[in-house]
This record gives structure tokens, sequence and C-alpha cells, in this order.
């Protein structure tokens, strides 16, 4: 298990990938590798075996609760620390000041980003597709954290050259921040746009005081080997972005 490198001491940041050592045979295709996701039509057994190999990766580094979300492209954001939610959260954002707690966080081209302290006191995990983006996930979930965010992760996204929009897009998110105009490049097809996910990610958490954003690096769309990507595959499997603090 790889984490991210940069972030404060006690801080454990990563993503799953698509190849996996312990990911179970699929009888479809589409869903082959190390599919974390119950809504795309996987065996259940098959997703649940996968995530109970997570939890014992993580409990190596103390871990003992894991809190998963049904994410629906909103800007709702969960503030969860030792309560047990017996039915799955809604909404698209996680907070925790709970130590040994891995928050969770499903993609397949939408943004993954996490948050969290100078201190290392509590982190954030929220699911940023340009919807979310657009609407207010990444200030909401600052303004359900006790302490601003210092630093920030980009997981693995779409990257701009693959990840065309529609002329509402650009309006959408230039009506609200006008500097946005320069994430957008005119597609090859009148009327589109080619959109940069991370370049208006690093833009509004800028605004909201983040300083150190790493990460955003990666296409899902063209790294097939390593990421699923809804753009390229509409029947594909999920990747976990994670975070806890140890």
């Amino acid at each position: 298990m790889q984490f991210v490198q940069g972030l404060p001491e006690g801080i454990c940041v990563g993503q799953t990938r698509v190849q996996h050592a312990h990911a179970l045979a699929s009888d479809k295709p589409e869903l082959e590798g190390f599919n974390l996701a119950l809504h795309v039509k996987d065996d259940a057994k098959r997703v649940q075996q996968h995530r109970m190999q997570l939890l014992q990766e993580f409990s190596v580094f103390g871990v003992d609760k894991i809190t998963w979300m049904t994410q629906t492209h909103s800007t709702i954001c969960h503030t969860v620390n030792e309560q047990i939610c017996f039915e799955a959260l809604e909404g698209d954002g996680l907070v925790t000041q709970r130590k040994q707690h891995a928050l969770m966080m499903m993609t397949a081209d939408c943004l993954p980003i996490v948050l969290g302290d100078v201190d290392a006191t509590e982190v954030a995990n929220l699911h940023a597709g340009w919807r979310g983006l657009a609407n207010g996930i990444v200030e909401n979930t600052i303004a359900a954290m006790q302490h601003p965010p210092a630093w920030a992760w980009l997981g693995a996204a779409i990257s701009q050259p693959c990840f065309e929009v529609g002329t509402e897009v650009k309006q959408t998110f230039c009506r609200k921040y006008p500097a946005l105009d320069s994430s957008f490049e005119p597609s090859k097809e009148l009327g589109k746009y080619m959109a940069d996910l991370y370049a208006i990610a690093r833009y509004i958490l800028q605004q909201h005081g983040v300083t150190k954003i790493l990460g955003g690096d990666q296409c899902t769309y063209r790294q097939n080997d390593e990421y699923y990507s809804y753009r390229r595959n509409a029947k594909t499997g999920r990747m976990a972005t994670y975070v806890f603090m140890k």
C-alpha cells in the first residue's frame, strides 16, 4: 500500500488502482479488477470482499473504522466520528476528527479531493465531479471542518484533453468564478470546451486559503491499465480514495 508523500506526519492518503493482488475474478469483463462500488451491478459479495481486504490492509496502521457513502453528485458533507451509520449516508463529502477512521470516496473520472489541517487533527474526503465543483462541494466541506484546511491532495481524474463539456458548464463556473475562463479551451466541436477539473479545483481551493496542493497529474481516461473511467467505458468499476489519521 502506497501513501502520498509530503503530508503532515500521521496522515495516510492514497487511491486504489484497477490492479490489486487480491482482486477477485468477475464474470463481467467490464468490472474486472479491484472494483469497490456496489451500484455498478457487480456481485455484492465480491465487492464486500474487496472492501474487507482494504480494511485488513488499513488495520496494520491501527484503523478500526471505515466509512463509505452513497454518492449523489451533491454538495452534502457529513461529519462522522464515533457514531455508527447503519444505513449508508448520502452525499459527497466526509469529515472526521477521529483518528484510525478511514474515509472513503469512489470515483471513475470525477475528482477526489482530500483535505486536512496543519496539525493533523482533522481530515476530509470529497467527490468532485463538475457538478459538485460548480455547486459548492469544496466550499461546503471546508465549512464543515473545525479547522481551516492547510493542504489538499487531488487524486486521479479525467484530464483536460479528454474532458469535453458544453457551453452551459463553462458558464456555470464562470458566473461564480470569472477567473475560471482560462480553465476551458475551445474544442474542435463548435460550442464545446475541454475542461480542466484540476485547474478548477486548485483555483477554488486557493480562494479558500489552501496553499499546499499536491497531486493532480494523472488521467483516468488515458491510463486504462491503472484506473477505471466512466467516459472511456460507461459500464465500469470504481476506485476508492482514502484518508485516515494514524
